[in-house]
């Protein structure tokens, strides 16, 4: 009888084994070309981070000198509708010293809903509160745009010692600090309402700008100064403490708006509110003795202190709202009527009310108009913001 023999059976097991292999190498590969895309676009990202780093250090090299600054692309107008939505806009821990202060200069004043600050017998019109200090920062944001995000046009080299006087939130020190890691900067006010966090070399101080300054002579290689409008009341005096704690060759900086809003092609009527506003801020300064109008009087002021250098001028336009046709002036007037309409009452409630001794009906009634100034569309209005700069003789 024969044999009976099984046919054998095909290698399942092992062609699951190699399939299976086969799958592990290929999951391998593309882990493998994961990696180095992943790889390839963070030396990307890290390159384009080095060419922006350089742009900037480029443009603030080639910061204009003596340049009146007229930019012919704001005039052009935008006709599209004005929907403007805002745009989207270091970092170890260090405790500035306004983070322990008198409890006094904390309890702030309160006058009409908006707090003030409360430092000495320091006399300044400006709230502190939250509300105020986003509007400042709203139009840093807006000034840095204008200014294609350069923090200052001095040609300042390698600063070390840097002064920010009247630095509001800090949100320029922090900047300038970030940017220049080896400088120690130093931002004054009378309100301690500066962050906590902020980079290693950045710190804030509570002075009064008007008294005698402290710092020791030839102290600092670059002093700031922006938006002290109704805030000094001997200009001269200011302007000698700088140039005394100014290093020999040293540069000083000052950016201060303009308060009459212009037309160049004639659409803002010669009656229109920004006349009254401008003068009601002008007839407010003459009260107070601390001048609205301080582009019209810093170089006297500068050449009585003893500043005797070439004084450089720039002069930028800074539309209000988005009626420009230029893509970057369009943006800077959209930043501009953000702060604008966000700080309103806290530029005229103290002004108005206790300056001025305007009653509740003529304020509000005033807020009313400027607000639908800024809405007016048909009104191509800007304000000049004027930069002036001088170097310390060596």
């Amino acid at each position: 009888m024969a044999e009976s023999t099984t046919p054998a059976s095909p290698p399942v097991a092992e062609a699951s084994a190699a399939q299976a292999e086969q799958q592990q190498q290929q999951q391998q590969q593309q882990q493998q070309q994961q990696q180095q895309q992943q790889q390839q676009q963070q030396q990307q990202q890290q390159q384009q981070q080095q060419q922006q780093q350089q742009q900037r250090q480029q443009q603030q090299e080639q910061a204009p000198i003596g340049v009146d600054t007229n930019f012919a692309g704001q005039a052009a107008v935008d006709t599209y509708d004005d929907h403007d939505s805002a745009l989207g806009d270091g970092d170890s821990l260090n405790i500035s010293s306004t983070a322990s202060v008198a409890s006094s200069i904390l309890n702030y004043r309160k006058i009409h809903g908006r707090t003030y600050q409360n430092y000495e017998d320091a006399e300044y019109w400006g709230p502190n509160d939250s509300t105020q200090n986003e509007a400042l920062d709203i139009a840093h944001h807006m000034m840095c745009l204008a200014l294609d995000n350069r923090l200052f046009l001095a040609p300042v080299d390698n600063p070390q010692k840097v002064l920010d006087v009247g630095t509001g939130t800090g949100i320029w020190a922090i900047d300038f600090a970030d940017e220049h890691p080896s400088a120690e900067v130093i931002g004054t006010d009378l309100s301690p309402i500066q962050p906590l966090w902020v980079p290693p070399n950045c710190r804030f101080e509570l002075d009064n700008a008007e008294n005698e300054w402290t710092y020791a002579d030839n102290s600092f290689d670059y002093i700031h100064v922006r938006g002290l409008l109704g805030c000094i009341k001997d200009w001269e005096k200011f302007y000698r403490n700088v140039l005394r704690t100014l290093k020999p060759g040293g540069w000083f900086e000052h950016h201060e708006f303009s308060i009459l809003l212009l037309s160049d092609d004639g659409s803002v009527p010669p009656n229109s509110v920004w006349v009254d506003w401008y003068n009601l801020f002008r007839e407010a300064g003459s009260k107070t003795g601390r001048s609205f109008v301080v582009t019209e009087i810093w170089e006297n002021a500068l050449r009585a202190a003893g500043f005797t250098g070439d004084i450089h001028r720039a002069m930028f336009k800074l539309p209000m709202g988005g009626w420009a046709a230029d893509p970057k002036w369009k943006e800077v007037g959209i930043f501009n009527r953000m702060s604008i309409e966000q700080g309103l009452d806290g530029f005229a409630s103290y002004i108005c009310r206790m300056v001025m001794g305007w009653r509740e009906e003529e304020y509000h009634v005033l807020l009313a108009k400027v607000r639908n100034a800024i809405k007016n569309r048909g009104w191509h209005a800007y304000y000049p913001l004027k930069i002036i700069y001088i170097q310390k003789p060596l």
